[in-house]
């Protein structure tokens, strides 16, 4: 475990309210995942977030997944908390509890 990377992670996560750690950017994602993760984001109202292309380095795709303890890439957090990958925030999505969480 890198612990640059770890710091990085932990200060990102921490200081913006939505941050979602994806393949590619929330203008050009490179896997449907990420790309529905952005799109249920926007969806939800969401104008402003921090997304982090793991794709640009090897040691934050790898941290994340060592920070979060969960093998698969999209990740989204909002103010601090893991809340999951793709299909956790497409079912949250479904039910509603996305959007509260992101209203509140």
């Amino acid at each position: 475990m890198n612990p640059e990377v770890q710091q990085f992670i932990e200060k990102t996560v921490k200081e913006n309210p939505v941050v979602l750690f994806m393949k590619g950017s929330a203008q050009f994602p490179m896997c449907g995942f990420s790309g529905r993760a952005v799109q249920l984001l926007k969806q939800c109202g969401v104008k402003s977030m921090v997304t982090v292309n793991v794709l640009e380095d090897d040691a934050v795709r790898q941290g994340i997944k060592d920070y979060s303890n969960w093998p698969t890439i999209p990740q989204l957090y909002i103010k601090g908390e893991f809340i999951g990958g793709s299909d956790i925030i497409g079912q949250m999505f479904e039910s509603g509890e996305l959007q509260k969480l992101l209203a509140a």
